[in-house]
């Protein structure tokens, strides 16, 4: 895509992973929904299909978790590890052809990600992992296959340091031409998982003109009006999760998860500054189709 467009909203999917496990998919592995490029890419297919039937935009690709050496240790060849990275976009262009248009966003997801101990929501990779250096070795194989993998642009995500957010602008400078958004995971309505404030992210990250949007997700929703409020000299994107909280010890979500009042607070994301809005962990197609609603 050349540029975002000037005042419309963008609509985003929501919980591609959500979405996979109403539809009967168990997700409890290492390489989450990545697993699924290699066992049922046509449940993904579908996944992607039902959120731009709700009124998405946006197809957010089932990379974030998907890396070669993780693929490997399962046992398959690294030729074999890099198609299934690739395949994850060409199943949501599939989906998105079959809609009727749209477009894709090829999933960058953290470091701590393709780790499974949950340091994507800290950013504590230790000292030799977590310099800028390693960051960007790690992340440059995967990179250039998305990069070069026909996707729109790419999604960096949940990202919960501004390290490992220069380590991948390193990487957009090796890809000219490509585009990519920045999102953090935040711990409140002004820092990042690591305690750098979004608004300094989004300071470093703007003068780049490769960087479409900066925002957070995978945050809770009532931190993204002061959160956003902050970006200046790039669009702000939004896609919180759902508003429940995950009760570790029990191992299970508490709250409830009411797609209506997510709908609405879009409203006031956008007024914050938002202009590309959706949601993560725990929403659903209906929680689009309300965001559609009350954006249009």
């Amino acid at each position: 895509m050349d540029a975002l467009p000037g005042e419309r909203t963008l609509v985003l999917d929501g919980g591609l992973a959500t979405r996979l496990e109403d539809l009967g998919c168990d997700l409890r592995d290492e390489l989450w929904s990545a697993r699924l490029l290699h066992d049922d890419p046509a449940v993904l297919r579908r996944a992607h299909r039902d959120f731009f039937a709700a009124g998405a935009d946006v197809a957010i690709t089932a990379s974030y978790q998907a890396s070669v050496p993780g693929f490997t240790a399962r046992g398959l060849s690294r030729g074999e590890a890099r198609a299934l990275i690739a395949r994850s976009v060409e199943v949501a262009a599939q989906a998105r052809d079959e809609a009727g248009g749209g477009i894709v966003a090829a999933s960058v997801g953290p470091y701590g990600a393709a780790r499974a101990d949950g340091s994507e929501y800290t950013g504590d990779y230790g000292p030799r992992a977590g310099t800028a250096d390693a960051l960007a070795d790690w992340h440059r194989e995967r990179w250039h296959l998305l990069a070069e993998s026909g996707a729109d642009l790419l999604a960096c995500e949940t990202l919960p340091s501004c390290t490992e957010a220069q380590a991948l602008v390193r990487l957009l400078a090796e890809t000219p031409g490509v585009r990519a958004w920045f999102s953090f995971s935040c711990r409140d309505g002004e820092r990042i998982s690591d305690g750098t404030p979004l608004a300094e992210c989004a300071a470093l990250l703007a003068g780049h003109d490769q960087v479409v949007a900066v925002g957070a997700n995978c945050t809770a929703p009532r931190h993204i009006p002061e959160l956003v409020s902050g970006v200046r000299g790039v669009p702000a994107v939004a896609y919180p999760n759902s508003g429940e909280i995950w009760d570790a010890g029990a191992r299970t979500w508490r709250g409830a998860r009411d797609p209506a009042a997510f709908g609405a607070a879009a409203r006031e994301w956008r007024r914050a500054g938002a202009r590309l809005i959706g949601g993560c962990c725990r929403t659903t197609p209906e929680h689009v189709r309300r965001i559609r609603a009350h954006l249009d």
